[in-house]
C-alpha cells in the first residue's frame, strides 16, 4: 500500500521567505524547516533562527540590487529555489485626502513593486517544472478596504491579486505555479496599532467572531507550494474569517 503524502513533503527543496522576521512570514519558515526545507529567510530586522538550513539575510524588498543581491546568494548557496513566499508589507492609514504622497508610494512599492522585483530576480532561479510562487495579499484588495489601511493599501493588494494572474499565465509554459493568500485580519503584531475599541468594532465584522492566526495563514502557504495544489495556479486563498464571502 502506497502511503499518502503530507501535506507538503519538502525535503531537498528550497524556501525563499520574505518578511521572515515575525508573523505570517516566520510562520512559513518554521513550517517549511519541519517540511524538511532548506531556507533563505529575508527581512529588513534581523531574522531570529539559528537552524543551519537557514540563510538569514537583510533585504529591503524596495530595493532592487539588494532583492539581485539576495536572490544571488541564495543562488550561492542552495543552486536554486522551489518556492518564493513573499510575505513581507506595510499598511498605510488614513483618508486619500490626508495622505502625503510619500506615504502613497512607500506602501504601494513596499507590497506591490516588490513582489515585481522578487519575481523578476528569483525567476531564472525558480525550479521549472515545480517551482511555486506565493504572495501576499489582504482581504482589503476584494472589499476596498478602510481608513485603518489606508487606500494604497488596498490598492496594491489588489493589484497583487492580477499580478498573480498574469505571471500564472505567463509562467505556466515553465511548470512555475504563481498563487496568492488573502488574510483577513490576522493575530499578529501588525494589529496592535488598534485600539481596544478598533479589534471589537472588526471582530464584529467577522461572521467567525476571532482573527486568523499566523500559523493559519502559513498553512495555506504550505498547501499552496505542495503537490495538493498541484492543479492550482492564478488562485486567491480567502483566509477572512467570513469577512469575505464571494470572489
Amino acid at each position: 500500500m502506497t502511503s499518502k503524502p503530507t501535506l507538503l513533503d519538502a525535503a531537498g527543496k528550497v524556501a525563499f521567505v520574505t518578511g521572515a522576521q515575525g508573523g505570517i512570514g516566520k510562520a512559513c519558515v518554521d513550517m517549511f524547516l519541519t517540511a524538511g526545507a532548506s531556507v533563505v529567510a529575508t527581512g529588513r530586522r534581523a531574522v531570529a533562527n539559528d537552524d543551519a538550513r537557514v540563510l538569514k539575510l537583510s533585504l529591503d524588498v524596495t530595493d532592487e540590487t539588494q532583492v539581485a543581491d539576495a536572490v544571488a546568494k541564495a543562488k550561492d548557496r542552495f543552486g536554486a529555489i522551489d518556492y518564493l513566499v513573499h510575505m513581507a508589507g506595510m499598511v498605510g492609514k488614513g483618508r486619500i485626502d490626508e495622505m502625503p504622497l510619500t506615504d502613497w508610494h512607500t506602501v504601494v512599492n513596499t507590497n506591490l513593486t516588490s513582489a515585481f522585483l522578487l519575481m523578476k530576480h528569483a525567476y531564472p532561479l525558480l525550479r521549472k517544472p515545480g517551482g511555486s510562487v506565493v504572495l501576499c495579499g489582504s482581504s482589503n484588495g476584494a472589499n476596498g478596504g478602510s481608513y485603518l489601511s489606508g487606500a494604497a493599501y488596498a490598492s496594491s493588494k489588489a493589484a497583487l491579486v492580477n499580478l498573480t494572474r498574469y505571471a500564472a499565465k505567463e509562467w505556466a509554459p515553465d511548470g512555475i505555479r504563481v498563487n496568492i493568500l488573502s488574510p483577513g485580519p490576522v493575530d499578529t503584531p501588525m494589529l496592535d496599532r488598534l485600539s481596544d475599541a478598533q479589534h471589537d468594532g472588526l471582530k464584529a465584522q467577522l461572521p467567525l467572531g476571532r482573527y486568523a492566526t499566523a500559523d493559519e495563514c502559513a498553512g495555506g502557504v504550505m498547501f499552496l507550494c505542495s503537490v495538493h495544489a498541484a492543479s492550482m495556479t492564478g488562485t486567491n486563498m480567502n483566509i477572512s474569517s467570513g469577512l469575505v464571502l464571494d470572489r
